[in-house]
């Protein structure tokens, strides 16, 4: 499953998107509304984990599959958006596999 640099840069994106997401819409709400900042500290500490293996493997297609600067560009930019990476993969990726 995991075989190729494009599927695994699909399931790293996945989680990395996913990290962001329960980031912003759980563990902030939590960190400023219940005064809970534990939530962010966690969550946070996995989302940077995850955001520098999206980069690794981001840098690891482009080497294998010779991406233009602008798919490059497309990748690291969903990378700071939410749900950006989902739809990186709805509109590029799934079309490379």
């Amino acid at each position: 499953m995991l075989k190729s640099p494009l599927a695994r840069l699909r399931f790293i994106g996945f989680f990395e998107g996913l990290s962001f997401l329960v980031l912003l819409l759980i563990a902030m709400p939590l960190k400023y509304w219940a005064h809970i900042h534990e939530a962010v500290t966690v969550v946070g500490a996995l989302h940077g984990v995850l955001f520098i293996l999206y980069m690794l493997a981001v840098a690891h297609v482009t080497i294998v599959h010779r991406w233009s600067l602008s798919k490059i560009s497309l990748a690291i930019i969903a990378a700071f958006l939410p749900f950006g990476p989902f739809v990186l993969d709805k509109k590029l990726l799934s079309h490379e596999v």
